[in-house]
């Protein structure tokens, strides 16, 4: 049985891998998405990661599709109680930036399609300098008071406005942010190492990163000469031609050969060693591609194969 991890000062305790909700109603349709969803709970999988933007970048979508998917998924299954649901507020149309008002009626419009009355984590996508921390605090620190939110974590958020608002909680003792959701992966270090690190750290807040397989470059399957039919190929083929990218590629073989492991399962493995990670995110759009992710739950890399990883990746 793979042990959960703590989720920052939260009771939440999750899998070392969060599923990525964001292909739900995308790439994935209702019945791809239900079968890796069960396929991920199968494997001992319990964080779920979604978000109320999801997927309105979609021609004739309008946002919410994912949780739509999700909470039909739950409502089948009858696990709720099991999973631990993260879903985020900030960047759907219809309820764009983190104004008290918006956050309270972007949540119940996420509850509405979640089909649930309680949201596990709930994060504010995209901080909005507009707002001051305290509102946005004050409001999040209601619907947990509600029952209505177990835990609050923030995404794409600056340190210095992080620091203000774990400082704002601690103050008047409100609900205090948990967990970060950075961009965050062998080849994107730097969006997260350094200051944005040092906070989470000091604050004890537990990393959820995104893009942890960046688009796909970190499963292994680009490479020089390879076709990828993927609408994020383009992103993913650019870390080709750097000698970074190559060096983390080199490197990632290597240790995928010693363990007799998925490329993708050691780029997360790395991820998951890292201080303050709990739980990196990837998503699967048919099962095929799921074993290489929830094995990171089991793949233990030595002091070496790290050293090699972290150096490869400078």
């Amino acid at each position: 049985m793979t042990s959960l991890r703590k989720l920052g000062s939260s009771d939440l305790e999750v899998f070392p891998l969060a599923l990525g909700g964001n292909v739900f109603g995308w790439t994935a349709d209702e019945a791809q998405s239900f079968a890796v969803l069960d396929a991920y709970v199968a494997a001992g999988g319990n964080f779920v990661d979604s978000a109320d933007m999801y997927s309105s970048w979609i021609p004739g979508n309008k946002g919410g599709e994912s949780e739509t998917v999700l909470g039909k998924w739950l409502a089948a299954r009858g696990n709720r109680s099991d999973v631990v649901v993260a879903t985020k507020v900030g960047g759907h149309p219809e309820y764009p930036g983190l104004s008290a008002g918006n956050i309270k009626a972007a949540a119940e419009a996420s509850l509405s399609r979640l089909g649930t009355d309680y949201i596990d984590l709930y994060y504010t996508h995209f901080d909005d300098p507009s707002v001051p921390v305290e509102e946005i605090i004050t409001a999040l620190d209601e619907l947990v008071k509600a029952g209505k939110v177990r835990a609050i974590a923030a995404s794409n958020v600056s340190p210095e406005r992080l620091q203000e608002s774990l400082d704002f909680s601690d103050r008047e003792g409100l609900a205090r942010y948990v967990a970060l959701q950075p961009h965050y992966n062998l080849v994107s270090r730097d969006t997260y190492e350094g200051a944005l690190e040092e906070v989470a750290s000091r604050g004890g807040l537990a990393a959820v990163p995104y893009y942890a397989l960046e688009s796909g470059f970190l499963t292994g399957k680009y490479r020089p000469g390879a076709q990828v039919d993927s609408v994020r190929a383009e992103g993913a083929f650019k870390h080709l031609e750097s000698e970074r990218g190559q060096r983390v590629l080199k490197a990632l073989d290597e240790v995928a050969q010693e363990h007799g492991a998925e490329v993708a399962t050691v780029a997360l493995a790395w991820l998951a060693s890292r201080p303050t990670v709990a739980a990196p995110i990837a998503s699967a759009r048919v099962v095929e591609q799921l074993p290489a992710l929830v094995a990171v739950a089991d793949l233990q890399l030595t002091d070496a194969d790290l050293t090699k990883l972290t150096e490869a990746s400078a």
